[in-house]
C-alpha cells in the first residue's frame, strides 16, 4: 500500500476537486504506478483533517475520470495507463456518463472483466467482414443467440420472427409507426417511461395514462380505455417498472391479456427489465403472443453502450414490416455489437453479466434502505432505482438542485406522468459507474437534505 498524501493547492476549490488533480498529478509524474493501492479514505481523511465524505468523493471523481479503479472489499488502485506506443486510453470518453437515465451498476470483477475482454479479441479477429452492410434484422446466427437468450424468460418464437434491432428506443419509434399514424392513441400506464412520451409527441400521436393499483393497470379501466379512446396500441413496462419499480405478477398479467384478446388490441412490451429479476412472471409475449411485440433491450441486462435489442414480432408478417421500416429509419443495428453480444451469450458470459448486475443492485438497495431509513420510497431488490417520495414542505425542484455534483442521477416526477399532477417524488438512480463507497456518500448527503441539514463536503 503506497504511503501517499497528496499536495492540495489554493483554497477556494472542492477539496474532492483538488485530491483527484493530485491523483493525476502524481500518476503522470510518476509518483503513482499502475497497481498502486491508495491509502484507506478514513486513513486518507485523518491526514489530511478532512471528512470520510469528501474522500469518498475524490475516489469517486477519479474513477470517473478512469484514473483508478476500486474493487470491494480490496481497496482503491491506480489503473493501468496506455503508454505513447500502445492503444491511447480515450480518458475523456470514459467520463462521460448521462446521470439521468437508469443506468445498471457496472462490473468491476476483474476476472468478468477478462471475459468481456476476452470476446472482444475474439470479435477482433474477425473484424472486416463486421465491417460491412449486412442484414437489417441480424444474421442467422445472431437470432439463433437471440432465441438462446430469450428462451431463458420461456419464449421460443421461430426464427423469422426475431429480430435484432439498434435498441428498445429505435424500436419502440419502428414499432409505433407501424401501428399508428399521427393523431391515433396510443394507451400506458399512469407514470411511464419518459422516452415513450417523446416518441409519441414527436410522432404526433396522442397518450392515454390508465389507473394503477398495488398490482399494475387495472383490467376493467384498460377496457373502457379501449372502448373510448379507440386505441392503436398499450405500451406497457410490466418488470421493474421504470421508475416505479412495480412488477405485474402473474395472475394481473392474464386479466389483461384477457383484456387484449378480447379487444384485438396490440401490446408494446417493453422488457428492458425481464432478465434482471429472478423468477420474473411470463412475458405477455407468451400469454398473448399473436398481439404482442416483446422488446428485450439489453441495455439494463448487458450493457447500454451495444444498443442493441431482442425483437419478436407477433407473426411472420409483422417482422417483415418491421425490418422495412427498420431499414428506412436505422439501416441495421451495429454488426460489431451483434457479433460481440453473440459471443457472450455462448460461452455464458452475457449470463455472468447479468447476473453481477443483479447481485450488485441487490447490494445496492440495500444501502439506499440503510440511509434512507424512515424516508417513504418504491423498491425492489433488484431494480437500478427508488421512487422517493418527498418529505411535505420539500420541492422536488429544491432535491434536484441541492444533489447537483454528488454522483447520483436523478429525475423528477414531472417527466414520467401522464396521468393527473405530477407527485411530489423523484426518482434517485443508484447504478452507473459510481461505486458503493460513492453512493454511500451521496445518499448520506440526500438523507440530510430531506431532513433539512447542510452538509459542506
Amino acid at each position: 500500500m503506497k504511503s501517499w498524501v497528496p499536495t492540495l493547492g489554493a483554497k477556494g476549490r472542492p477539496c474532492y476537486l483538488e485530491i483527484a488533480d493530485a491523483i493525476e498529478r502524481d500518476t503522470d509524474s510518476g509518483m503513482l504506478s499502475a497497481g498502486d493501492q491508495l491509502p484507506p479514505q478514513r486513513r486518507l481523511a485523518e491526514a489530511l483533517g478532512l471528512d470520510f465524505t469528501t474522500i469518498s468523493r475524490a475516489y469517486t471523481e477519479a474513477q470517473s475520470r478512469g484514473l483508478v479503479e476500486s474493487h470491494v472489499g480490496r481497496g482503491t488502485f491506480i489503473r493501468a495507463r496506455a503508454d505513447a506506443t500502445g492503444p491511447v486510453a480515450d480518458l475523456q470518453r470514459t467520463r462521460e456518463q448521462d446521470l439521468s437515465m437508469n443506468l445498471p451498476p457496472e462490473p468491476d470483477d476483474p476476472a468478468l472483466l477478462a471475459a468481456m475482454r476476452a470476446g472482444l479479441d475474439t470479435v477482433g479477429a474477425n473484424l472486416v467482414p463486421l465491417l460491412r452492410y449486412q442484414s437489417t434484422v441480424g444474421s442467422e446466427m445472431d437470432r439463433a443467440a437471440a432465441l438462446s437468450w430469450l428462451s431463458m424468460r420461456g419464449m421460443v418464437p421461430n426464427l423469422d420472427r426475431i429480430a435484432v434491432t439498434p435498441g428498445a428506443h429505435a424500436t419502440m419509434v419502428a414499432v409505433l409507426n407501424i401501428l399508428a399514424s399521427p393523431g391515433d392513441t396510443i394507451l400506458c400506464e399512469a407514470v411511464t417511461y419518459p422516452g415513450l412520451r417523446s416518441i409519441v409527441a414527436r410522432a404526433g400521436l396522442n397518450l392515454i395514462g390508465l389507473p394503477v393499483d398495488a398490482a399494475g393497470i387495472v383490467p376493467d379501466a384498460l377496457s373502457a380505455a379501449i372502448l373510448k379512446h379507440k386505441p392503436k396500441a398499450l405500451y406497457l413496462n410490466p418488470t421493474l417498472h421504470n421508475p416505479t419499480t412495480l412488477t405485474i405478477p402473474a395472475e394481473r398479467r392474464m386479466e389483461i391479456a384477457e383484456v387484449l384478446l378480447r379487444h384485438n388490441l396490440p401490446l408494446v412490451e417493453d422488457d428492458a427489465y425481464g432478465f434482471i429479476l429472478p423468477n420474473a412472471p411470463p412475458p405477455f409475449a407468451t400469454l398473448a403472443p399473436l398481439l404482442t411485440w416483446h422488446i428485450g433491450g439489453l441495455a439494463k441486462c448487458i450493457g447500454a453502450g451495444l444498443r442493441l435489442a431482442f425483437t419478436i414480432a407477433p407473426d411472420s408478417r409483422s417482422s417483415y414490416q418491421l425490418a422495412q421500416t427498420l431499414r428506412v429509419t436505422n439501416v441495421m443495428a451495429s454488426p460489431l455489437s451483434m457479433a460481440l453480444v453473440t459471443r457472450w451469450i455462448e460461452d455464458g458470459t452475457a449470463d455472468r453479466i447479468c447476473r453481477f448486475i443483479r447481485a450488485e443492485s441487490a447490494a445496492r438497495q440495500d444501502i439506499a434502505a440503510e440511509l434512507l431509513q424512515g424516508q417513504r420510497f418504491d423498491a425492489d431488490r433488484h431494480a437500478f432505482n427508488i421512487w422517493l417520495k418527498l418529505p411535505a414542505g420539500v420541492g422536488r425542484a429544491e432535491v434536484m438542485g441541492r444533489m447537483n455534483g454528488h454522483g447520483i442521477g436523478l429525475m423528477p416526477s414531472d417527466a414520467f406522468t401522464v396521468l393527473g399532477a405530477a407527485d411530489e417524488r423523484v426518482r434517485v438512480c443508484l447504478g452507473g459507474s459510481i461505486t458503493r463507497a460513492g453512493l454511500r456518500s451521496g445518499l448520506s448527503f440526500l438523507a440530510n437534505s430531506l431532513n433539512g441539514e447542510t452538509w459542506l463536503g
